[in-house]
């Protein structure tokens, strides 16, 4: 049930399980998206038994998504904006790349997002020339209409005179990101992370001709509801869901004729679904905003590091951001501010740079590392002896031993002592710290220290 219309699902045979989840997640059309993705994308078609379970099994299980790992995310304070209601009102641009050289010279992609229904267009170009990106722009506006206003960063294309000359003549508005609050472009930088991702896994035979398989990605992505709408992309702006691969399969196993409208029945149909679907996609939008920022705007540990600490650095190569990596290990000079910090960098210009927390992890050296690996324990042939409450049946000590014995490795009734785990004291230079002496009763002296003489040896 979906906007209040009943869905007729097919129900898919064991045998042809693998075939759906391959059309749905591997295929150039299924553009490796992640598990909820592939799962809302059957969901809307096909059912058996276990279908979550064998959505989470094939996608985590996919060698190109494995090979692809995530750079770790650090969340940020969210800042709500406005809910956009009408379609290509209000867009988010922004520049990709640059990008391997395409076969057709494309190094960059411009992408632009449609803040109501998350539609997004992603167009290759060979440069980030101004005139370059105001042609696209009104070839673009020619389909969808003109927004009333756009949101950009401050990067040069953006700040040009001939950009500045194109919004005041077609009565746009400019809306540029603060340099202290990037969050505000948040949705078209999440969308370029997911676009960036969805190609390196599919240009992984042929580097040369990640231009082609834009659109391929595209429809992959504008087919699947958004968590933030509860609807595609695709059917909010057009009113009716695209028909896919996995549409093609349906009909064929279930062979039965579509049915056939009027166009005047087709537009009533689709006036009718948008009065049902926008209340909807508002008020989900509304929620998805309210939880997004009881999640993100909770209080967390903070991290910080100290003079002389060694961090790795997170940063594009300067041939491509699709190689982003982590450099160093570096040293921490000093802390400037609340969440940034000086860093000395040997051999490069400049020699010390100030880095925001969010692009900087700990370095964990090879001797700590190795003196985290568990020592190999000798395996007891003998049975272990330890203590066992008087209180036990002779059903559950049997029972208690037996676990002893099948885990003698890691049970014993003497004391010892561990290097695992370690714990930095740090202290505040010139303040004096007293300890307060815990007296120990003569009467349990003796027996704490025949527990510490096993532990010595």
């Amino acid at each position: 049930m979906k906007a209040g219309v009943q869905q007729e699902l097919l129900l898919v045979p064991r045998p042809f399980i693998p075939s759906v989840l391959q059309l749905a997640h591997t295929h150039l059309l299924g553009a490796h998206l992640g598990v909820e993705k592939t799962l809302e994308r059957i969901k809307t078609r096909f059912y058996w038994p276990g279908v979550k379970k064998a959505v989470e099994d094939y996608c985590r299980s996919c060698p190109d998504c494995q090979q692809v790992a995530p750079r770790p995310h650090m969340r940020s304070p969210l800042i709500p904006l406005p809910i956009i209601s009408v379609p290509f009102s209000r867009i988010g641009m922004d520049l990709v790349g640059p990008l391997p050289r395409s076969s057709r010279g494309h190094q960059y992609i411009l992408v632009v997002l449609d803040y109501a229904t998350r539609y997004p267009e992603a167009i290759p170009l060979r440069s980030m020339a101004t005139k370059g990106i105001a042609r696209e722009l009104m070839l673009l506006f020619s389909r969808v209409g003109l927004p009333e206003e756009i949101l950009t960063d401050q990067g040069t294309p953006f700040m040009s005179r001939i950009m500045r000359d194109l919004c005041q003549l077609m009565k746009v508005t400019q809306l540029r990101t603060s340099v202290y609050h990037p969050q505000t472009d948040g949705l078209v930088e999440r969308f370029n992370q997911t676009l960036k991702k969805m190609l390196k896994k599919t240009m992984e035979a042929d580097g040369r001709n990640w231009d082609q398989l834009l659109p391929f990605v595209l429809f992959a992505i504008r087919e699947v509801p958004q968590a933030s709408t509860g609807f595609s992309p695709f059917e909010l702006l057009y009113g009716r869901r695209p028909r896919g691969l996995l549409d093609l399969a349906k009909e064929a196993w279930e062979q039965q004729p579509s049915p056939h409208r009027t166009m005047v029945e087709h537009v009533e149909e689709v006036r009718e679904r948008m009065a049902t679907i926008w209340p909807m996609v508002r008020e989900h939008m509304a929620e998805a905003q309210t939880a997004q920022a009881r999640v993100y705007n909770r209080g967390v540990q903070p991290r910080e590091f100290a003079p002389g600490d060694k961090v790795l650095v997170l940063v594009p190569t300067s041939e491509c951001k699709f190689l982003a990596k982590w450099n160093g290990p570096y040293e921490v000079i000093e802390k400037v501010g609340a969440v940034n910090y000086r860093v000395r960098q040997p051999g490069r210009r400049p020699p010390t740079k100030v880095y925001h927390i969010n692009l900087l992890k700990k370095w964990v050296a090879r001797e700590v590392l190795f003196s985290l690996t568990p020592p190999q324990v000798a395996v007891k042939t003998e049975p272990v002896q330890v203590p066992m409450g008087e209180q036990l049946t002779p059903s559950q000590r049997q029972d208690l031993q037996d676990l002893v014995n099948r885990n003698r490795d890691v049970f014993s009734a003497e004391a010892g002592h561990t290097d695992l785990i370690q714990h930095r004291i740090v202290t505040e230079p010139g303040k004096r710290v007293k300890l307060r002496p815990y007296r120990i009763p003569e009467a349990r002296r003796e027996a704490i220290a025949a527990e510490q003489r096993p532990s010595r040896t």
